[in-house]
């Protein structure tokens, strides 16, 4: 009989500004970029305004293995709900398949909970197969929402009486 490895204790903690370092790794094992200054400025806005953001990290072994970066959305395109919305979640390739993802899900989705925004949204790239099957796991389905975008590089040719 082979015996089941047993994954290490994860701890879910608030983010501080001392993570950045870790952050801006775990992000580029993703992206493969550094995104710095954005994940920077969350944390300010955190830091600024606490009732208007989600952070969480998780550490394995006294090192932060993952974190989750949200904000709250109120009544945007014409909602009258408050809503949290998932900017970044990652996971130190490392730390994968350990639980770190599901636990903070579930620091978001309990946080959210407390703070009675009825629901979480994400966005994804539709090419990013393991993040989606992870969203699915975690209760995500569509949205009737429909993001549409359009590159303002490319003219408007059609004149306004033609629309």
């Amino acid at each position: 009989m082979t015996a089941t490895p047993v994954p290490p204790p994860i701890r879910v903690r608030a983010l501080r500004a001392d993570d950045l370092d870790r952050l801006v790794a775990i992000d580029r094992a993703h992206v493969g970029r550094s995104r710095r200054r954005f994940l920077e400025k969350r944390l300010e806005m955190h830091a600024a305004d606490p009732a208007e953001s989600l952070q969480f990290g998780v550490d394995v072994k006294g090192r932060l293995a993952g974190f989750a970066l949200a904000r709250v959305q109120r009544g945007e395109f014409g909602r009258t709900d408050s809503s949290a919305v998932i900017d970044v979640l990652g996971v130190d390739p490392a730390s994968r398949g350990q639980g770190c993802g599901r636990a903070l899900m579930d620091a978001i989705t309990t946080e959210a909970r407390a703070r009675n925004l009825p629901r979480l949204h994400s966005q994804a790239d539709w090419t990013m197969d393991e993040l989606l099957r992870f969203f699915a796991g975690a209760g995500f389905a569509l949205s009737s929402r429909l993001v549409i975008e359009r590159p303002v590089a490319v003219p408007f040719d059609e004149s306004p009486d033609e629309i």
